[in-house]
């Protein structure tokens, strides 16, 4: 399909988003996540622009100075860039079922503020499960425990808006993210810069 979405800031990132061909078989779906990878990073860096990836999988373009994140769902491929900062990318299809997000990836405090309203509920656990994978994306370590190490602040959704979060680290070291968040297309995107 193409090119969806673009938003150059002055700070030099870049959000962009790709819509996919029509999804294919199961079989098929990596590679054509791949190859709507390429297609946006030629799009937005030429075609020059090569993607690798470090052992622990985080994405990388080996001859061009920007920090990188990607996230796929079954239309669209986001990738978040910045020349200095880390950076940190998710996006979601609101057509998913979130309910697993609470029983394994919320800590008590966030279960709490969850709304007893249904679709309300329903967004709140996707936003959360965005934060926090983008925090992840952001942090780079492995063995991540989301409802242990992670932690957002409560918040009422909106079609768009900012986030407080806390990532803790094994040693006990405490770290302070805002995150913004929007409703695209049925589709929720959640990014970060560290």
């Amino acid at each position: 399909m193409g090119l969806f979405y673009i938003e150059k800031n002055s700070d030099e990132s870049m959000l962009a988003i790709w819509e996919q061909e029509a999804v294919v078989s199961r079989g098929k779906k990596r590679e054509q996540e791949r190859l709507s990878e390429l297609a946006l990073l030629h799009t937005l860096f030429g075609r020059d622009a090569l993607l690798d990836h470090y052992p622990n999988g985080r994405p990388f373009l080996p001859h061009l100075p920007v920090h990188l994140s990607i996230a796929h769902t079954h239309r669209f491929t986001a990738v978040l860039t910045h020349p200095c900062r880390e950076v940190g990318v998710d996006m979601e299809s609101l057509e998913r079922d979130f309910s697993a997000v609470e029983l394994r990836a919320l800590s008590d405090k966030e279960i709490r503020f969850l709304s007893p309203d249904r679709e309300v509920r329903s967004l709140q656990l996707a936003v959360l499960w965005g934060a926090k994978e983008a925090l992840f994306k952001c942090r780079s370590v492995e063995e991540v425990d989301f409802a242990l190490q992670m932690e957002v602040e409560p918040f009422v959704p909106r079609p768009s808006g900012t986030l407080s979060a806390w990532f803790n680290d094994k040693n006990g070291q405490s770290a302070p993210f805002i995150l913004k968040y929007k409703i695209i297309s049925n589709h929720i995107l959640v990014y970060v810069f560290a």
